[in-house]
């Protein structure tokens, strides 16, 4: 008996955005590997690449990521 089933039928509602088609999706169409979601609205997945863009930027200009001291700090 199969731990997990695999689901072949998307849900209604369930959006997604397929990186290997660059579409939006309603329900997984694609294998997990190629997408980003769930997204609640099709306009959410629409808008996936410039979220992640978004959330990319904010990480990598968060101090608190980043292990290299400030200029004018010493190492511990």
């Amino acid at each position: 008996m199969a731990l997990f089933k695999k689901r072949t039928v998307g849900k209604p509602g369930e959006w997604y955005y397929c990186l290997e088609h660059q579409k939006v999706e309603e329900g997984p169409e694609c294998p997990g590997k190629d997408r980003f979601g769930p997204y609640a609205s099709r306009e959410e997945a629409t808008r996936a690449m410039q979220t992640a863009q978004d959330r990319n930027l904010e990480w990598e200009t968060d101090p608190k990521w980043h292990d290299a001291p400030s200029p004018g700090q010493e190492d511990d």
